[in-house]
């Protein structure tokens, strides 16, 4: 038989990629699938016309649709706008949301 695994999405800027990597990694080892936004190594954010990043913002919400859970990457606290939507669009599809640092 085989073994249910719990779906997460790691959400939070981008600019935390080695955190990521390493959450990802360790929350995989944990027995996870976890899903992650894309990371870019050819193309600058600034870069990314609107329609694309409207697509990608999409995509990402999907992963929230298909999730059990979120988990957000929120190193020294921080949580920009793209987060903070996604966080409460969790919230409305009733996703368990966890954070890297406590929030106050």
């Amino acid at each position: 038989m085989m073994h249910e695994y719990k779906i997460i999405t790691l959400c939070g800027s981008i600019k935390f990629k080695d955190e990521f990597m390493r959450i990802q990694e360790k929350l995989t080892l944990d027995r996870n699938i976890v899903l992650t936004p894309i990371f870019f190594n050819n193309i600058k954010k600034e870069e990314i016309d609107l329609e694309t990043k409207k697509m990608l913002d999409e995509m990402h919400k999907q992963k929230i649709d298909i999730s059990d859970e979120i988990y957000v990457i929120n190193v020294g606290g921080y949580i920009g706008e793209s987060t903070k939507s996604e966080i409460e669009y969790a919230k409305r599809k009733g996703k368990k949301i966890s954070y890297l640092e406590s929030i106050k």
